[in-house]
């Protein structure tokens, strides 16, 4: 059987498969992102024991692969009871151990964005803030965060990008994902090669979709951001 043949034989499991990477990439980067602001604040604190607890955070979260920090996870977590039930078909109680790992993941490379978004901002209005009479948490909400956001995002939309490939991993708890169905058209084909390739097309798309958006978006961040200063 040839490419074309094995899609359109069985090309409800690649799209189910699509289905579920795509879910667990969305939930994974929002989680993610969420934790890894808190990571960030952190790291940005001067409360030393919360900074160095950031710092150590995200080196032993980058510094250790991430197929390891998925079995830690659902190893070392398995007395959570995670909720019943299913999310845009996905079932919750069987991937949530994968999206906790992936998020706690993600967290650490976000919190390095959003650290340096932060930085990025001018310190003085920090200080300008602050001396009128406004809290440091009331400061970074009003002030500095809406600032850093324009440069924040474009990079959040590229670790979206990044977690679509990143997510193949959960096949080997038996999550299924595009690449666990891949498996199981190869299973039933003995033709192993034109389902890797179905595979791989089916990523570079979504991928080359995601990045076009992205730029259309940062196009348009960039454009409102000039029309608002010539006012």
């Amino acid at each position: 059987m040839n490419i074309l043949e094995i899609f359109l034989n069985y090309y409800k499991y690649f799209l189910r498969g699509t289905q579920t990477t795509i879910v667990v990439s969305i939930i994974t980067v929002l989680l993610g992102s969420v934790l890894g602001a808190v990571i960030a604040l952190l790291r940005l604190s001067g409360f030393k024991p919360f900074s160095a607890f950031a710092k150590l955070y995200t080196t032993v979260m980058r510094g250790t692969p991430l197929l390891v920090q998925l079995y830690i996870v659902y190893y070392q977590l398995n007395f959570i009871h995670y909720p019943e039930g299913t999310f845009l078909g996905v079932e919750l109680a069987r991937v949530m151990p994968c999206i906790l790992a992936l998020s706690m993941n993600s967290a650490a490379y976000v919190a390095e964005v959003i650290r340096s978004g932060i930085q990025a901002v001018d310190y003085g209005q920090t200080e300008a803030a602050m001396s009128c009479g406004m809290t440091y948490g009331q400061t970074m909400i009003h002030i500095v965060l809406p600032q850093a956001i324009k440069n924040i995002l474009p990079a959040l939309g590229n670790e979206l990008v990044t977690m679509i490939k990143e997510t193949s991993i959960i096949q080997y708890l038996g999550i299924g994902d595009l690449m666990y169905n891949n498996g199981i058209v190869v299973t039933a084909t003995y033709n192993p090669l034109p389902c890797y390739y179905i595979s791989a097309i089916i990523y570079l798309i979504i991928n080359v979709a995601l990045g076009k958006g992205l730029d259309i978006f940062e196009r348009r961040m960039k454009r409102s951001e000039r029309e608002r200063s010539s006012v």
